[in-house]
């Protein structure tokens, strides 16, 4: 399972949400079938309907 705390730790170099939405759907594409939104994105940047819009990059979905 992908949790979301998994990424951030491995990907540190990160700055913003707009960053982070194609890592998820890069790992979503590799494979993996299950993703946990476990902690919130740390970025100024991270709108109010994150889990939304990281949840439809992971299943496919445009946003």
């Amino acid at each position: 399972m992908l949790k979301l705390s998994d990424i951030l730790i491995a990907n540190q170099e990160l700055e913003s949400f707009e960053e982070l939405f194609p890592l998820i759907q890069d790992v979503a594409r590799s494979g993996e079938r299950f993703f946990r939104m476990d902690v919130k994105p740390p970025y100024p940047d991270t709108p109010d309907n994150w889990e939304d819009q990281l949840e439809a990059a992971f299943s496919g979905r445009i946003r």
